[in-house]
């Protein structure tokens, strides 16, 4: 929109109102400053011990890590922002476009965010601009307070393009593919004779790196997230009739209402499958109806306020009771699932792992005759027939993404070994789809997966999510207790 002058107005829309002269000269009377408390956050200690581990892998590098811009949803409407989340694990700024840029001095960096400061009341912007004017988005933090809650020098993002100006390719590395004006600021620079990117990728690899192993504070904040996640379960599981069908949405949201509550949001697309559709290993469109007699298949996790996640899977009976078929197959899974449990230990290799879970799914599929070899063929790496049924992987690292750390070497993750501090998630699963004509009828359109976050200390696997039953027999009964306390709201 432009100005009755017609100069371009910065965050205006076609179809705001115009803004008269006379109401200009009036907003900008008439107001008092507000004070706003700057305490230093608990967290801005551990922010600088992580900025200073990254800063020691880069000795003499200049590192830039953006946040990235808020993402269209439809025209001028957004999608929910959610920070970096390698950018708000060592900085805890959570508004878009911020950039860290950690700049060599001595031997070690210099650290400065680049923010948006507040819209003060001396120009237009606070009333007129409905992107980031205050009386449209809030009240942001000066470049004063935003240092002293952070504990880190800042500066106006108007400042951005002379310092990305003064970045020398051959000294900087960029984390990429999160901010596009950063991405062109910066020229990639890749070493002679080297692979195209590979100075940008070590610094998201070290990132990643860094992030494997989870100290204290990062177990508290999954254990709050997973048990926000054990109250989402109960509350969604209240609004499932077992005689009359529903909509898989409305189950959805009732978690999703637990999850906005408790934590952040949810920590990413619900999967809520009822019936054939568990068969569908990412089905988020939830807009099927679910009844009695059908399986629920419901993979969700409340993101919590610093950002860590869980991710749990239960498998439920709609009608509050397996049938012999669905239990059988659900038994087979969480056969599989606590043979993983228990192998669990510091040193264990990732692939061996694996194996273990495996194992027990390929022995049972043996025993259900659908198996076109023995286990130990099906299992070899160069057939793998058994995961007809399986699809995916037995699990994946969890942290502050869903699947944390997925730049982390494949020698410290896939081909490494577990060590004590990892978190991640246990979710063998069995799927039968409706086109199967090697399946058994009766299991036509049957999809189950149990799914718990697991933390491996010295001792072996703490089953963070085990406030969910996993036992079959259990699962009924909490089924029924849920229905007979009725629905709850968060609070």
């Amino acid at each position: 929109m432009a100005s009755e002058d017609g100069a371009a107005v910065a965050g205006e829309a076609a179809h705001d109102p115009d803004y008269p002269e006379r109401l200009r000269e009036f907003m900008r009377t008439g107001w008092r400053e507000t004070a706003r408390e700057a305490a230093r956050v608990p967290e801005a200690e551990r922010y600088a011990a992580r900025r200073a581990a990254l800063s020691a892998a880069f000795t003499g590098q200049t590192l830039v890590i953006p946040t990235g811009p808020e993402k269209v949803r439809a025209n001028d409407v957004s999608y929910q922002f959610r920070p970096g989340s390698d950018f708000v694990w060592l900085t805890g700024e959570r508004d878009p476009d911020s950039v860290l840029i950690l700049r060599p001095a001595g031997a070690g960096h210099d650290a400065t965010l680049y923010i948006r400061p507040r819209s003060p009341k001396d120009t237009d912007e606070f009333f007129r601009d409905r992107v980031n004017g205050e009386l449209w988005i809030g009240r942001r933090a000066t470049l004063a307070e935003k240092s002293a809650e952070l504990g880190i020098g800042s500066a106006p993002l108007a400042e951005l393009p002379r310092a990305l100006a003064g970045c020398a390719p051959a000294t900087t590395r960029v984390l990429r593919g999160l901010d596009p004006v950063v991405d062109r600021a910066v020229r990639r620079y890749d070493e002679p004779g080297g692979e195209a990117g590979a100075r940008d990728r070590e610094l998201a690899r070290t990132l990643s790196e860094l992030k494997l192993v989870k100290d204290g504070w990062e177990i508290a904040q999954l254990r709050a997230a997973v048990d926000a996640t054990v109250l989402g379960f109960e509350d969604a599981a209240r609004v499932l009739p077992a005689d009359r069908p529903i909509s898989e949405r409305r189950f959805e949201g009732a978690f999703t209402a637990r999850a906005r509550h408790d934590g952040n949001d949810v920590g990413y697309g619900s999967i809520v499958a009822g019936g054939s559709h568990a068969t569908i290993l990412h089905w988020t469109r939830n807009d099927g109806m679910v009844g009695p007699g059908d399986l629920l298949l419901a993979d969700m996790g409340v993101e919590g306020h610093h950002y860590y996640t869980a991710d749990v899977t239960r498998t439920l009976p709609v009608s509050g009771r397996f049938t012999a078929a669905q239990r059988r197959i659900y038994e087979l899974v969480l056969a599989a699932q606590q043979a993983g449990l228990d192998a669990v230990k510091p040193g264990l290799k990732w692939e061996d792992l694996a194996l273990t879970v495996n194992r027990v799914l390929a022995e049972g599929l043996a025993g259900l005759g659908l198996l076109p070899c023995s286990v130990d063929e099906a299992l070899d790496q160069q057939s793998a027939v058994y995961r007809r049924w399986t699809l995916h992987g037995f699990g994946h690292l969890l942290g502050i993404d869903v699947h944390d750390c997925v730049n982390a070497r494949q020698e410290r993750y896939r081909k490494g070994t577990i060590e004590e501090g990892f978190v991640f998630t246990v979710e063998p699963g069995l799927y039968f789809q409706p086109e199967d004509e090697l399946v058994p009828a009766e299991l036509r359109g049957v999809g189950i997966r149990i799914e718990d976050d697991v933390w491996c200390t010295a001792e072996g696997a703490v089953n963070l999510s085990a406030g969910l039953p996993r036992d079959p027999g259990q699962v009924e009964s909490w089924l029924a207790v849920q229905r007979a306390a009725g629905p709850r709201l968060p609070g």
